[in-house]
C-alpha cells in the first residue's frame, strides 16, 4: 500500500486517524497505541503478509536485547559489550542475508567462472534497511543508558509507526516516544489535521506530478545506455537531469507525506530533506539530503571509526569507508558502491579545499552572492554525475551515459530548436564551426522537455521548501539545528485561510486526476 494510492488516501488513512482519535478521546491511551500498532502492521503486511513474521520477530528480539541492556546495569562492561555486539551482529546478518546474499554469491560465481554456490532468488523485504537501522540505533542508545522507557507496546509503535516505517526518517526512541505520553496527542486537533493534510498533499503533488512526470525523460535514456546505444550530449544530459529531478521530488514528496501523516497524529518527525540542491558544497548536501541517515552514519560509523580525531589521513579513510558502506546500504550492486565511493571522493576534496582556504585566511561563509551561486552550480553538477551511477543498472550503462555527458559521443541538436534564435544571432554557424551536428534526436522530447528541466531546476534552487512554507506551525524538529529561514514573500507562508484551502484543494484535484489517468508508481526509496 503506497502513500500515493487510493486505498491509502481514502480508506486506510481516514479509518486509522479516526479510530486512533476516537479511542484516545475517552482516555484509552494504551488501547489507542494498540490500534496504531495493529494498523501499522496491517499497512506493512499489505505488500507481503509473509514478512509480518519477520518484522515482529525482529521487534521481539531487539526489545529483549534493549531492555536487558537498560535494566541489567549491574552486568560487567564486557558482558554488556558482548550483548550489544551480538544484537547488532544479528541485525546486520539478517539485513545481509536478505539484501546482499544474492549479490555476493553472484560475484563469487563470476570470479570463479562457474556456478559453485546455488541460491534461490531472495525477495527483499519491504523497508528492512530502515527498521534494521532504527533498531540498531535503539540498541546503541540502550547500551549508553539513553533509553528510559521499556514498555513493549510502545516499543512496537516506535518501530512500526507507519508514516516513517517504509523510507524513514530514522528516529531515536527518545525523540518519538515522549510525544505519545502527552494527552494532547490523543485528541483530534483541527490544527494538526489542517497542517498535516496540507503537508501531505504538497508531498503528493511533488511525487505524482513532478517526480512521476519527469521520470519519462530519464527511463528511455538509461534503458538505451544499457543496450549500448550511443547517446549524444543533449540526450545524455536530458536523461541524467530527468533522473536528478525525479529522485529529488520523489524523496522530497515522500518526506513531506511522512511528516504530514505524523502531524495528523500530533507527532513531529525529524526533518529529513531540506532543499539539498541549494547546497553550496557536498558537506552541506549531506546535511540536507536524507538527514537522519547521514546522522546515523556519522554517529554509529564515522565517529566510532575515529572521525576526525586521528589526523587528516585517517579522517579521509573514514570518510571513504562510511560512504562506501552508505552506497552499499542503498543497494546490492557495484553501481551503488561506485556512487558511494564517488561521494566519498567528493567529501575528501571538499574537506581539503576547506583546509586550504582556512590556511590562506579565507572565511568560507564570506563568499559573494555570485560565489555562492557558482559553488551551488558546481555542487549540483557533481551530484548529477553521481546520480548516473545510482540510477544505472550496470557500470557499463553508467559509463555510456557519462561519455555522452562529457561530449565524447558528439554534439547534436535539431535545427528546429534554433528557430527564431538563429534570426537574432547566427548561432547555427557558430555551433557548426565548433563541431555540432544538426538532425533529430531519438531520446529527447523536444523543447518541452528542456523547458520542463529548467523549470524543475528553478523550483529546486529558488522556490521555498515545505518547511519554509509551514514555518510558523512547527511541523518538524531539526536534528542539526539548522535555521529554517522564513521566505522573503509573505504570500508563500501558510495560514489556515480560504486562499490556502483553495490552493491545497487544487493540488489534490490535479494529483488525483493524474493518478486516475496514469496510475501511481512506487517510491524510489521503498525497497532500500
Amino acid at each position: 500500500m503506497l502513500f500515493n494510492s487510493f486505498e491509502f488516501i481514502f480508506l486506510f488513512l481516514p479509518i486509522t486517524v479516526i479510530g486512533f482519535s476516537c479511542i484516545g478521546k475517552y482516555g484509552r491511551k494504551r488501547l489507542a497505541v494498540l490500534w496504531l500498532v495493529a494498523s501499522s502492521l496491517f499497512y506493512y503486511s499489505w505488500w507481503n503478509p509473509a514478512y509480518f513474521w519477520l518484522i515482529t520477530a525482529s521487534i521481539a528480539f531487539n526489545y529483549v536485547i534493549g531492555t536487558t541492556l537498560s535494566k541489567q546495569l549491574s552486568l560487567s562492561k564486557i558482558s554488556r559489550k558482548i550483548i550489544v555486539a551480538s544484537g547488532i551482529a544479528l541485525n546486520l546478518s539478517l539485513l545481509g542475508y536478505f539484501k546482499y546474499a544474492n549479490f555476493f554469491i553472484k560475484n563469487i560465481n563470476s570470479l570463479l567462472e562457474q556456478p559453485v554456490i546455488h541460491l534461490n532468488t531472495i525477495i527483499l523485504p519491504l523497508a528492512i534497511s530502515f527498521f534494521t537501522f532504527q533498531q540498531i540505533a535503539y540498541l546503541a542508545d540502550a547500551y549508553e543508558g539513553r533509553v528510559n522507557e521499556h514498555d513493549f507496546l510502545h516499543y512496537c509503535l516506535f518501530v512500526t509507526f507507519f508514516p516513517q516505517l517504509i523510507s524513514g526518517p530514522i528516529v531515536h526512541h527518545k525523540e518519538m516516544m515522549p510525544q505519545f505520553e502527552k494527552n494532547s496527542t490523543y485528541k483530534l486537533s483541527s490544527e494538526n489535521i489542517a497542517v498535516g493534510l496540507t503537508i501531505f498533499f504538497i508531498g503528493l503533488f511533488k511525487k505524482v506530478i513532478l517526480a512521476d512526470g519527469v521520470a519519462v525523460y530519464a527511463a528511455p535514456v538509461f534503458k538505451a545506455a544499457e543496450q549500448n546505444i550511443m547517446l549524444s550530449f543533449l540526450e545524455a544530459w536530458g536523461g541524467a537531469l530527468g533522473y536528478t529531478f525525479q529522485i529529488y521530488f520523489d524523496f522530497s514528496g515522500y518526506s513531506d507525506m511522512a511528516i504530514g501523516l505524523g502531524r495528523m497524529f500530533g507527532i513531529n518527525l525529524p526533518l529529513n530533506f531540506h532543499s539539498p540542491y541549494k547546497a553550496k558544497n557536498i558537506i552541506e548536501f549531506w546535511r540536507r539530503w536524507h538527514i537522519t541517515l547521514s546522522r546515523f552514519l556519522r554517529d554509529y560509523l564515522y565517529i566510532p571509526l575515529g572521525g576526525n580525531r586521528k589526523g587528516s589521513a585517517r579522517r579521509y579513510l573514514n570518510l571513504m569507508i562510511v560512504m562506501f558502506l552508505g552506497g552499499l546500504w542503498h543497494g546490492a550492486g557495484w553501481t551503488f558502491v561506485a556512487w558511494g565511493a564517488m561521494h566519498g571522493i567528493y567529501l575528501i576534496i571538499n574537506n581539503i579545499w576547506r583546509t586550504v582556504r582556512q590556511a590562506l585566511g579565507y572565511d568560507s561563509n564570506a563568499s559573494s552572492r555570485l560565489g555562492h551561486r557558482l559553488s551551488q552550480a558546481v555542487t549540483f553538477t557533481a551530484v548529477v554525475f553521481a546520480w548516473v551511477l545510482f540510477r544505472a543498472e550496470t557500470l557499463n550503462g553508467a559509463e555510456n551515459i557519462l561519455k555522452g555527458m562529457a561530449g565524447l559521443n558528439g554534439f547534436v541538436i535539431p535545427e528546429s530548436y534554433l528557430e527564431g534564435l538563429n534570426q537574432i544571432v547566427p548561432i547555427k554557424n557558430f555551433l557548426a564551426n565548433i563541431g555540432w551536428e544538426f538532425h533529430p534526436l531519438k531520446f529527447l522530447r523536444g523543447k518541452a522537455e528542456i523547458l520542463s528541466l529548467f523549470f524543475l531546476l528553478a523550483l529546486s534552487w529558488c522556490a521555498p521548501n515545505t518547511q519554509q512554507i509551514m514555518l510558523h506551525y512547527h511541523s518538524v524538529f531539526d536534528i542539526y539545528r539548522v535555521e529554517i529561514k522564513a521566505w522573503r514573500w509573505n504570500f508563500a507562508r501558510w495560514t489556515p485561510n480560504f486562499t490556502w484551502f483553495l490552493f491545497t484543494l487544487s493540488l489534490v484535484i490535479i494529483s488525483i486526476y493524474r493518478m486516475m489517468s496514469y496510475g501511481y508508481k512506487e517510491f524510489i526509496y521503498r525497497f532500500f
